[in-house]
């Protein structure tokens, strides 16, 4: 536990060291700046209300969920396992008295952890936008909704960013990675509106899970079984990508 423990705060420390995470926040605050601008002049141009205080993080967050987000988690997954190989740096945290499994669960973790911290960005930031420019329309409930909006879309994309670490791990070169990331989002979204009868097998299709949970009647069954499908799914990846990270020769 211990070897773990100083495996993830190295790995924090160089992620929070990253560019990466300087242009993930310009980046998720430029939605935020974006949407409202666009909102504010639907509605001093139009005169129509589109959205309230508290809707308005909803807008941003299905715009992140499908750009952003995956986007730099992709980039997050690529250089914490491509990166390090080709710089060979992966050597020298190898060489430490910690397992490999200890160090690839210490980058799965951190890398789960970019996404909650842009998430949780990208939600106070859209609220106190939404409040500065409709304050008539705050509601405990919304607040509550934005809130379980946006726990609820770590899941799929974190799941997503599990494929990103296998693919990885299978595959040396950040570049080939990265342009398959990019054709499996766009294949799995496809795929995922063509047979929709089996989206729930297409994980990019759950990107906007979170209406499941924020729906005025509760869908249990189905919450449920996409639930166990996503963590099937995240098992399965996170099992494979270890057993390449594992099978790796440095």
């Amino acid at each position: 536990m211990e070897g773990f423990k100083a495996a993830l705060m190295n790995e924090i420390v160089k992620l929070v060291k990253k560019k990466k995470m300087l242009a993930a926040a310009i980046f998720s605050i430029l939605a935020v700046l974006v949407g409202q601008a666009a909102v504010t002049s639907i509605k001093h141009g139009l005169g129509l209300r589109v959205v309230g205080s508290t809707e308005f993080p909803l807008v941003v967050l299905s715009l992140v969920t499908y750009s952003i987000l995956p986007l730099f988690a992709a980039f997050v997954a690529i250089d914490m396992f491509n990166g390090e190989f080709t710089s060979n740096t992966m050597k020298l945290t190898l060489l430490r008295p910690v397992s490999r499994f200890s160090v690839f669960c210490a980058k799965v973790v951190n890398l789960a952890l970019f996404i909650i911290a842009n998430l949780a960005l990208v939600m106070v930031l859209s609220l106190l936008a939404g409040f500065l420019f409709n304050m008539t329309s705050v509601s405990i409930i919304g607040i509550v909704r934005v809130f379980l909006s946006y726990t609820a879309t770590f899941l799929p994309v974190f799941v997503f960013s599990l494929l990103v670490v296998c693919l990885g791990n299978v595959i040396r070169g950040g570049l080939a990675v990265f342009f398959l990331s990019v054709v499996s989002f766009i294949a799995l979204w496809v795929l995922g509106a063509v047979f929709s009868a089996y989206s729930s097998f297409f994980i990019t299709s759950m990107f906007d899970w979170y209406t499941l949970w924020i729906s005025d009647s509760l869908n249990l069954t189905k919450i449920l079984r996409q639930t166990l499908i996503m963590s099937g799914c995240g098992i399965m990846l996170f099992t494979a990508g270890f057993y390449c990270f594992d099978r790796k020769e440095i």
